[in-house]
């Protein structure tokens, strides 16, 4: 479904992406996890458009988006949806507004159409009855299933989620994880998941993928990741203060850093 080769991205003289390869299965749950600042939300975003690399190709179903047009990009687009991490709902907008948003402008359906499709998607992330409401009257994991609800209201093949528990609640985190895992098995929808809750990521995955200083680590189902030999994925995983990372860095150490994309 999806085949990053050599992906290189540079930010001034920080090496934010440094020679990522990676590939995700059709139907399956990816999860791409990492330490602050390791490069999975820059590489988030090359696999949905929003930035350009400097080198390397990404492949969405066999198809370049690296060098293609916004025009053509856009219609790539339309296959996958997208949960920002903050939900990034239109206050302005009810409920059902904002869940009909993509249909409104990527279709030509009518609007008892858009209406019925709206109930439809609401009810598969449990809010039946909340059309009418504002984002400034619901909760915050209330926003992220009106986020979710939106980001398949087109019927994905593929759904991209940021953070998709940052901010919440243990419980409420646990039933955005289940979300997940519902709708992949039900829609058959793939799903690439950027996170650095080890919960939630042990929770939803079929396989993982760990980055450190811009490169990918390791790749591998949960017990094969729980299993790895890699001093930095023991040291994230188990929440170690020993290991590649420092507990306390000198100026130095921090000065390289910045430079190395840690």
């Amino acid at each position: 479904m999806i085949r990053i080769e050599n992906l290189i991205k540079n930010f001034g003289t920080r090496r934010i992406l440094d020679s990522v390869t990676l590939e995700v299965k059709k139907g399956e749950t990816m999860v791409i996890m990492g330490g602050s600042g390791c490069g999975k939300s820059t590489l988030l975003r090359h696999m949905i458009g929003l930035i350009r690399p400097d080198s390397g190709h990404i492949y969405i179903k066999d198809k370049d988006i690296t060098g293609m047009s916004e025009h053509d990009l856009n219609e790539v687009r339309k296959s996958y949806g997208m949960l920002f991490q903050n939900g990034a709902l239109l206050n302005s907008l009810t409920v059902g507004q904002n869940v009909a948003l993509p249909l409104k402008e990527h279709t030509k359906l009518g609007s008892e159409i858009i209406n019925i499709i709206v109930k439809m998607k609401l009810e598969l992330v449990g809010l039946t009855g909340f059309e009418n409401l504002l984002p400034s009257e619901i909760s915050g994991g209330m926003k992220k299933r009106v986020g979710l609800a939106r980001a398949i209201a087109m019927d994905p093949e593929m759904v991209f989620y940021d953070e998709p528990g940052a901010g919440l609640d243990p419980i409420t985190a646990a039933s955005i994880d289940q979300l997940i895992m519902d709708l992949s098995n039900k829609l058959g929808i793939t799903s690439i998941v950027v996170t650095h809750e080890m919960k939630s990521a042990f929770r939803i995955a079929d396989r993982m993928a760990v980055l450190y200083n811009g490169k990918v680590v390791a790749v591998g189902t949960p017990d094969e990741i729980r299993e790895s030999d890699h001093p930095y994925v023991s040291q994230f995983i188990n929440g170690l203060t020993d290991g590649p990372v420092p507990l306390r860095r000198s100026k130095d150490e921090y000065l390289k850093s910045l430079t190395s994309g840690d």
